[in-house]
């Protein structure tokens, strides 16, 4: 009791928010009942999928899936390590990792990490972090995550000589084109939109400050950095025992960077659920060697585990929240 309670009067404050009214009573009941509704549809729609994907988990080994499940719990526990290490102020570690867990939910919603960052911003709101520091935050989360990924992903390219199995997922120049051109309008528009152009400003040097300021302390640094170096390392665990419970016949090391690589290319389509990724993943592993059937239901086990199973006790997590004012 006396760690509890010394952990609550360490913990920053929360926002008080406004008592709710009558009018906003449906809202609020709207924002509870819409995760579960969302998980039910979803699982609705995708019901082929996983039927046929706990089948072929039911025939696997146990202790393989044991370690897959084990692998994907601890995914959670460093994205809470990341996004405390992204913000100055100290923030509830039990509140924070039940946030992360339902981020999970929000993401089949909305495509990007739309969702898992929404969730993030509105929890920050709730304890008392101004929106400005908290889009920050996010921003900061992204560029250390996409950083260390890539970091990751040479590592194993220059250690690894299974990179030349992967020319065909390079996108060509014609590919190239339209993204190159995107980019560029939006810089411009940036640039000239005065309306655009004032807020980004601010959120960029609110970003600046914040990061001179996480970087001024190791735990904040370790905690993001470390966090962000591990996370694409865990996820591919949980690929690689999935794999091995379902007989992939490939290496960690081959798992590992045929997950980095599919995630890069099939991580630029920006659609819910992270449909692309799984489509340039089961090419991406059929290219090292395995069979495509193996490699198609090794890709549905890893989404059961890491996200079919999680999403409706991450719905509930998330209409809890809601309920409780936490988000």
């Amino acid at each position: 009791m006396s760690s509890l309670s010394s952990l609550r009067s360490d913990a920053p404050p929360a926002r008080p928010l406004p008592s709710p009214s009558a009018a906003g009573r449906p809202l609020r009941l709207a924002l509870c009942l819409s995760p579960l509704l969302v998980a039910a549809v979803w699982g609705l729609t995708h019901r082929s999928l996983l039927y046929e994907g706990f089948t072929r988990l039911s025939r696997a080994e146990p202790a393989w899936l044991l370690a897959a499940a084990a692998c994907t719990c601890l995914t959670w526990v460093v994205a809470a390590c990341m996004r405390q290490g992204a913000v100055p102020d100290r923030l509830p570690p039990g509140l924070l990792l039940a946030s992360q867990f339902a981020a999970g939910a929000a993401n089949h919603v909305l495509p990007a990490g739309l969702g898992a960052h929404a969730v993030t911003v509105r929890f920050l709101r709730t304890r008392g972090v101004p929106l400005e520091r908290a889009t920050a935050s996010v921003a900061l989360y992204s560029v250390a995550r996409s950083g260390a990924k890539a970091i990751v992903l040479i590592g194993f390219l220059l250690s690894s000589s299974a990179w030349r199995r992967l020319g065909e997922l390079l996108p060509d120049g014609v590919v190239l084109v339209p993204v190159a051109a995107v980019v560029t309008l939006a810089g411009v528009a940036t640039a000239v939109v005065r309306p655009l152009r004032r807020p980004l400003t601010g959120l960029v040097r609110c970003a600046l400050t914040d990061a001179r300021t996480v970087h001024a302390r190791p735990s904040r640094v370790l905690a993001l950095w470390g966090g962000a170096t591990a996370m694409p390392l865990v996820q591919a665990s949980v690929l690689a025992c999935t794999g091995e419970a379902l007989g992939l016949g490939l290496s960690w090391t081959e798992v590992t960077l045929a997950y980095l690589a599919a995630g890069t290319a099939g991580g630029a389509v920006p659609v819910p659920g992270g449909v692309a990724v799984d489509a340039a993943l089961v090419f991406t592993l059929a290219a090292f060697g395995s069979p495509p059937a193996v490699a198609t239901a090794t890709v549905i086990g890893y989404r059961v585990l890491t996200d079919w199973v999680p999403l409706l006790p991450g719905a509930l997590v998330l209409s809890a929240m809601i309920r409780a004012k936490v988000l």
